[in-house]
């Protein structure tokens, strides 16, 4: 009995301390840059040792932290909102389904371009992209079933959503903000709209 609340109040100091050097992070990143935060910075402003900080993450993964929570916040807030409302055009309720995530990353688009460069590099993961994807991928279907996809609809849906990640990933490398992101993606959902059918 005794053992088990020392682990669980060591694990929730564990939580807190992550927590805390997440949100110091975060707060650099956006004040300073990613390129010009040091995880010694970090580590002060959090309080902790540098030790501390790497046993939560190196630089990049931090980065993907601070995103993971921007992300979250922004897809919680999203929860229960019909944001691609059915009976608008299509195209625009694929753009309308992202522009929140693109207003987070025009706030900010350099730390949103090393964002990106992050995640290209993939040796880091990020946790709000599997929750933010299945939301998104049901958000893309809909529209394509309510525009006469039928079947298709999943598979569209699929390409949209891949085409999304594509373009915020190599936003780094293409200099894109997020009205030319928004635009490339409509241009993904225009095209596969006109493409025939294999019913028709």
């Amino acid at each position: 009995m005794f053992s088990e609340r020392v682990q669980s109040g060591r694990a929730g100091r564990r939580d807190q301390t992550r927590e805390r050097v997440v949100e110091c992070a975060q707060r650099l990143f956006a004040d300073r840059g990613f390129a010009a935060t040091t995880v010694r910075q970090i580590a002060a402003e959090a309080g902790v040792s540098v030790g501390t900080v790497m046993g939560v993450g190196d630089k990049d993964a931090l980065l993907l932290a601070a995103f993971d929570g921007w992300i979250g916040a922004v897809h919680r807030a999203r929860d229960g909102l019909d944001p691609v409302a059915a009976g608008a055009d299509p195209v625009t309720r694929i753009g309308d389904a992202v522009a929140p995530f693109l207003d987070l990353f025009d706030a900010d688009m350099p730390l949103a371009r090393e964002y990106g460069a992050v995640l290209a590099r993939g040796e880091a993961t990020t946790e709000v992209f599997g929750e933010l994807a299945i939301a998104l991928h049901d958000e893309f279907a809909a529209v394509f079933a309510d525009a006469g996809l039928g079947e298709d609809a999943l598979r569209a849906a699929r390409a949209v959503y891949l085409a999304y990640l594509g373009l915020v990933m190599t936003s780094a490398i293409t200099g894109s903000d997020a009205a030319s992101i928004r635009d490339e993606l409509e241009s993904v959902a225009t095209v596969i709209l006109r493409s025939p059918r294999k019913d028709s």
